[in-house]
């Protein structure tokens, strides 16, 4: 009688064990490398959850030929064009600039009340929208660059609400509250393919303008995800 060859069988048996953990590596690598760019949902901090560890490494890019420059604030006496300026300028943002999250986060401090009361608060709140430091330097890998593109800025119908609820004095003439609605886009290059992905964002901002000042001011900022309706 013949024997069954037992050696083949575990050869065979390694054989497809050793395909199938390949297989999970890959999958688990493109998931990896697509969180990175992607990042978490608009529901989440961002500082807090670009986390994502990165794949194998990408390749390396050129150096840009142009001067990197930081985005401004431009000051404006109207609070809807200045809310969609810090919007705007709050999500501009390139981890190749050779420019780290704090030189992004003091252009938007800029532009803070000029009486300092709330500049620690909106330090923090700027903070939570950047990446932290460990994320950028994941994310300068894959030279990931983001924007904001503005589908609507109101004034919520909250604010109404918070306005009569306030102290005789608690909020300076002229504070205002406009709530921005868009799309975040990431742009970032992995195996010298371009990825991109898109998230829908919601926050309010919180302005003090004129009779107080001549030109608008940031207060503060809501969380991200989270904003007045």
């Amino acid at each position: 009688m013949q024997t069954p060859d037992f050696s083949d069988a575990r050869s065979r048996h390694r054989a497809i064990a050793m395909l199938t953990a390949l297989v999970v590596v890959l999958v688990l690598t493109g998931i990896g490398v697509y969180g990175l760019i992607a990042g978490p949902p608009t529901s989440n901090e961002p500082g807090t959850d670009d986390r994502d560890q990165p794949g194998p490494a990408v390749t390396a890019h050129p150096v840009p030929t142009t001067t990197p420059r930081l985005p401004m604030v431009r000051p404006s006496a109207d609070p809807e064009t200045f809310a969609r300026t810090v919007a705007t300028v709050l999500f501009s943002w390139d981890t190749g600039s050779g420019f780290l999250p704090l030189d992004y986060t003091s252009v938007v401090l800029t532009v803070g009340d000029p009486s300092g009361a709330e500049q620690a608060g909106l330090a923090a709140d700027i903070a939570s929208y950047l990446p932290n430091r460990e994320a950028w330097v994941e994310l300068r890998q894959y030279a990931t660059t983001q924007r904001l593109s503005i589908d609507d800025a109101y004034i919520p119908d909250a604010w109404a609400d918070a306005l009569a609820q306030a102290q005789p004095g608690q909020l300076a003439d002229g504070t205002i509250a406009y709530t921005i609605e868009g799309t975040r886009h990431r742009t970032g290059v992995w195996n010298d393919e371009t990825v991109t992905s898109e998230h829908p964002v919601a926050f309010t901002v919180f302005l003090v303008c004129a009779p107080t000042y001549d030109t608008c001011h940031l207060l503060r900022l809501s969380q991200l995800g989270n904003p007045l309706r």
